[in-house]
């Protein structure tokens, strides 16, 4: 199983990022200091590290300095917002730079590319009996392969990331359609009504009024 590392001392935000992340497949440990993440990573190996900047003990472009000679891939998660602390972060050889406050669709989909690009991210997603390669864009329901659009394997791989998350109709739109939302649902809603009836997620894929849609975390 994939390892990320959580060094964040808000913890609100930790647990936020911690529970979304876990629910999307990752182990995760979590440090609320620079030397409690120095320790940690005395003693373990992580495949991707999420680093907030301003830390108690050691900040965080002390303890990236720390970081780097081990080639683990870093992502600042910070509310320094200036363009200067933007630059800074990224020319130091962070992966990417993520401002407070933040979408969680949003991390969860920059830390799926960051794991792609070090080669460390499952082309495997299971929800339930439903079986998703990303490789292949196969999809199989039990032993049974489903033909999905281009449009709606999208879509099932968002939801699937996202489970038990509600995403908002315009960031859905603008995520799998590449292009600015302006209100209308429909096409959407069509896709959304297609793919439940090809998957059988009629009561588990569930609308949210006036808000967009919530994949249910699957129980068996």
């Amino acid at each position: 199983m994939i390892k990320i590392l959580i060094v964040e001392d808000e913890v609100s935000i930790s647990d936020l990022i911690k529970l979304n992340l876990t629910d999307a497949g990752y182990e995760c440990h979590t440090a609320y200091d620079g030397k409690t993440a120095a320790d940690l990573l005395e003693a373990k190996s992580y495949d991707l590290i999420l680093l907030d900047i301003m830390l108690p003990e050691i900040d965080g472009y002390e303890l990236f300095d720390y970081i780097k000679p081990t080639g683990t891939p870093v992502i600042f998660i910070t509310a320094k917002a200036a363009l200067d602390d933007r630059v800074k972060g990224l020319t130091l050889g962070a992966e990417d730079y993520i401002i407070k406050p933040f979408e969680v669709v949003e991390l969860l989909a920059r830390v799926n590319v960051v794991l792609r690009r070090y080669n460390k991210a499952s082309s495997i997603l299971n929800y339930g009996d439903i079986s998703i390669n990303l490789e292949t864009k196969a999809v199989l329901k039990g032993d049974k392969s489903l033909v999905l659009t281009p449009k709606e394997f999208e879509l099932l791989v968002l939801f699937v990331r996202n489970v038990d998350i509600t995403l908002f109709r315009e960031k859905i739109y603008e995520t799998i359609w590449e292009s600015e939302y302006y209100g209308d649902t429909r096409t959407l809603d069509l896709h959304i009504q297609r793919l439940r009836k090809k998957t059988g997620l009629e009561n588990m894929l569930v609308t949210i009024y006036r808000v967009g849609y919530r994949l249910k975390k699957y129980e068996e």
